[in-house]
């Protein structure tokens, strides 16, 4: 292989497990930066693989990019290399998303999660040179985001095909809803670690084998959603249906209400953020809602 040609990274091995989007801690207003930094702690500790920041569970659209800086960069003195860091970009101006890319590429994080353009529905070739041009633009290995109920277009798994030939394109983030013909194609028919982003589909995914998950309510028991994982993997099936339905109560109700709103009121409840202070349009979570998640929430942490 020459010089020129760009050199592949690792994609199922290194782009697999558990990843965990987290929060962005918020106390008056500003960021709680000291929360994000125990929030990482915390999942280190967990033995997941990496960490997403900045996604939706995150409130990135709310965020400036001053604030997106600072916590990337208090995530990533926390992680130490001891667990891979994401970052999500997106927007529907292809050339506004490549430039943010290459200023992500100049801080040394491991992979930036992006989605298709919002809003504008453009086709499939257009989400194929959407990619290719944030690709030419960075130097960092790219997990393809695809949440059609978020972005209102779906990327085709043959899309998703030509995209892998990218050695740089090393994952997939599948969050199609109930698919389960593409997600099997997407396991079976590309070269790149497939993730599953549905939590309520998270052991149906591994099953089938996608090589992990980004699971918004790993921020809550990520230790649980590691162990599930490994049982899978091992072929430990029967251990893994008996974990999920434990876990399953406790992911119905956090999103009962706009995500992140009960997933920081569960974390808030836990002490591991101070506050559960969500952005507008977010609001928090209602107190009906706190009533039913609390009893779950304490079922789940006193697992052993």
């Amino acid at each position: 292989m020459s010089q020129s040609q760009p050199q592949p990274f690792p994609r199922r091995q290194a782009f697999s497990g558990l990843w965990v989007p987290i929060v962005s801690p918020f106390r008056d207003g500003r960021l709680d930066l000291a929360a994000a930094q125990r929030l990482i702690e915390g999942l280190v500790q967990s033995k997941c693989q990496g960490v997403v920041v900045c996604g939706t569970t995150g409130e990135a659209a709310t965020m400036s990019p001053a604030e997106r800086r600072a916590l990337l960069d208090a995530v990533m003195s926390t992680a130490r290399g001891r667990l891979r860091v994401a970052i999500g970009v997106g927007g529907n101006d292809t050339r506004a998303v490549a430039a943010e890319a290459a200023d992500w590429s100049g801080t040394g994080v491991d992979a930036l999660l992006i989605s298709a353009p919002a809003y504008t529905r453009p086709s499939q070739a257009g989400i194929q040179r959407h990619f290719e041009a944030i690709l030419a633009a960075c130097d960092r290995p790219i997990i393809v985001y695809n949440v059609p109920y978020r972005t209102g277009v779906d990327i085709d798994v043959a899309t998703v095909r030509a995209l892998a030939g990218h050695p740089r394109i090393v994952a997939i983030k599948e969050s199609a809803g109930e698919q389960i013909d593409r997600l099997f194609d997407l396991i079976h028919d590309t070269d790149i670690a497939v993730l599953c982003g549905e939590d309520k589909q998270c052991l149906t995914a591994a099953s089938l084998g996608a090589q992990g998950g980004i699971l918004a309510a790993a921020n809550i028991r990520p230790d649980l959603y590691v162990r599930l994982f490994t049982q899978v993997s091992e072929g430990r099936i029967a251990d893994a249906r008996v974990l999920f339905a434990r876990l399953m109560p406790l992911i119905r109700l956090l999103y009962a209400e706009p995500n992140p709103s009960l997933i920081k009121a569960a974390l808030a409840h836990q002490g591991l953020i101070t506050t559960d202070e969500v952005r507008l349009p977010i609001v928090p979570a209602s107190a009906a809602a706190r009533e039913k998640l609390i009893p779950a929430l304490e079922d789940v942490l006193r697992l052993a």
